[in-house]
């Protein structure tokens, strides 16, 4: 079996040492240049400066967040341009509101005097935008009626509210900014939390803000009592008597003797008021459709405690003679 020679090439100790002296050099004029370079005074860039918003915090609140920076052209001496491109010890300019919610922007042509004494001995040439924008919100304190969610709480089947529901206090006191406070338009949403109800209710519920709004507004109840009344509507039917109206002697239903039924739910508190009324099927030939020849059942008397009235059959077809 033939024997396999092995071979390695090696950087000898002296070129070794000669490649570290040219990479030391080439460093060092790098070096150099860049330190020449820098103490040169004809350089111009763009570079974000820090600015920072004074205003009245106890009365006044920003809604949005405030910018962080403003976009500026400078020119000068390359030691100052880059550490103010890298923000190295920038102090923030201060841009200062007395009235933060007369208006929405900062146009920067009213800086440009102040902004070039500030940043110097850098001079600016110009700010990159022609405005700076922000919104910032009175603060106010107003009473807000409290209405539950409709999508916190369901009923059973064939349960109604009784009336409003009833809250204790009757106003919740918020404080925050003006825009936030008008999306209430008037009224606190409360969570119920209950599904398929069927008894009358009394709970106390804790107040809390959403988690959107609760780094803005502040409430100063911490909780509200709901009550709430409830009523059952059972089931029920009854068979209409027929009462003709405006009937030609010529004209009849083409099905005689019909039997027409009324379904309906009932207030169950009116159960004993219902049996006494006396309902009719009233068939208005004055009320006829003239199209198809047919006329639609009118029941009467209709009190405001029956819900869902139902009639079958509720419509008639007419036999001219």
């Amino acid at each position: 079996m033939p024997d396999t020679k092995k071979s390695s090439e090696r950087i000898s100790p002296k070129k070794l040492s000669n490649l570290k002296v040219v990479v030391l050099c080439v460093a060092a004029a790098t070096t150099f240049w860049i330190l020449n370079a820098l103490n040169k005074d004809d350089y111009t860039t763009i570079v974000d400066f820090p600015i920072e918003f004074s205003f009245d915090q106890e009365n006044y609140m920003a809604v949005k967040p405030l910018p962080e920076s403003v976009q500026i052209e400078i020119s000068g001496n390359g030691w100052d341009l880059l550490r103010k491109y890298f923000n190295v010890n920038n102090t923030p300019y201060i841009l200062e509101l007395d009235r933060p919610a007369n208006s929405d922007y900062i146009l920067t042509s009213d800086l440009k005097r102040t902004f070039s004494e500030f940043i110097t001995p850098t001079q600016l040439v110009s700010i990159v935008d022609d405005s700076i924008h922000y919104q910032i919100d009175p603060i106010r304190t107003v009473k807000l009626t409290p209405v539950l969610d409709t999508t916190s709480f369901s009923l059973a089947e064939n349960f109604r509210l009784v009336d409003q529901p009833v809250f204790e206090p009757n106003q919740i006191t918020v404080k925050g900014p003006e825009s936030i406070i008008e999306l209430f338009e008037g009224k606190y949403p409360i969570n119920l939390d209950e599904n398929r109800l069927k008894d009358d209710l009394t709970k106390n519920i804790e107040l809390s803000a959403s988690k959107e709004l609760e780094k803005f507004i502040s409430l100063e109840e911490k909780s509200v009592a709901v009550s709430l009344d409830l009523v059952a509507f059972l089931e029920g039917n009854k068979r209409l008597k027929i009462k003709k109206i405006n009937f030609p002697r010529t004209v009849s239903l083409e099905e005689e003797d019909p039997l027409i039924m009324m379904y309906y739910l009932v207030d169950e508190r009116k159960t004993d008021e219902l049996k006494e009324i006396e309902f009719e099927a009233i068939l208005d030939f004055a009320k006829r459709n003239k199209q198809d020849s047919t006329i639609d059942v009118q029941v009467r008397p209709m009190p405001a405690f029956l819900d869902q009235v139902r009639i079958e059959p509720s419509r008639f077809r007419l036999r001219y003679e």
